[in-house]
């Protein structure tokens, strides 16, 4: 392995003790470590990456914030992308080790890719270190096989319709639904069609807040968070 190298560290989707060896290694190497944060409405700087560098107990003098916006619209975080592929650029060309965490996995549904992408592109030595995503770790928490022998899986984001979802049911296909919270009456709509079928429901999984929930009528009334996901399964 190049030490000299971008390290896309997969922190896990919460709970610090699920990041890999590999990757508390590669945190504890680095000279910097650059770690996502929003800002809530009345300027209140958050960071669920952060939480779990602290608890992992990394340097914080280490770590470097950039701020995402929290939008529908991707312009403005495309421009933090933009400004951070600028910056770990140059600590690259100072010779410096360079951590980029991200949540659950960074090459599965993580918006750090396009920083990946860009460096790559520059000819920056890459690499991102695997880690559990959020939905893998939800199964753990409910006791759940997933899929077994020969089921099939379809992993989504929440930009679904309620007929798309239908197809891939009766297709007898386990869904997992990532973003929930872009897809809530689609997925309302099919929990009254489908009574055959489990709908588990996970919200904040890894952390002290972490929700399970499998109850129908419960989950019809609920507000889906952004972070929370659904698998959906044909119960047995």
């Amino acid at each position: 392995m190049n030490l000299h190298e971008v390290s896309f560290v997969s922190l896990g989707p919460g709970d610090p003790e699920l990041i890999t060896l590999k990757g508390l290694n590669t945190l504890r190497r680095a000279d910097v470590i650059y770690c996502p944060a929003t800002l809530t409405s009345s300027g209140k700087q958050l960071s669920r990456s952060a939480d779990i560098l602290r608890a992992l107990d990394v340097d914080e003098q280490h770590i470097q914030y950039f701020i995402v916006p929290m939008s529908k619209d991707r312009a403005a975080a495309m421009e933090a992308y933009e400004k951070l592929s600028t910056e770990a650029a140059a600590s690259y060309a100072a010779g410096k080790l360079i951590a980029i965490v991200a949540e659950g996995d960074a090459g599965f549904y993580s918006s750090v890719h396009y920083v990946f992408e860009q460096l790559l592109a520059q000819g920056i030595a890459v690499q991102q270190v695997a880690g559990i995503p959020a939905f893998i770790a939800s199964g753990a928490l409910a006791g759940l096989h997933i899929v077994s022998q020969e089921e099939r899986l379809m992993v989504i984001p929440g930009n679904t319709t309620a007929q798309e979802l239908s197809d891939w049911l009766d297709a007898g296909l386990v869904v997992v639904i990532m973003k929930l919270s872009q897809c809530r009456e689609a997925v309302k709509q099919c929990m009254a069609q489908y009574n055959d079928h489990t709908f588990h429901y996970f919200e904040n999984v890894g952390t002290p807040r972490e929700v399970y929930i499998r109850a129908t009528k419960e989950l019809i009334e609920k507000e889906f968070p952004y972070f929370s996901l659904m698998i959906i399964k044909k119960t047995m």
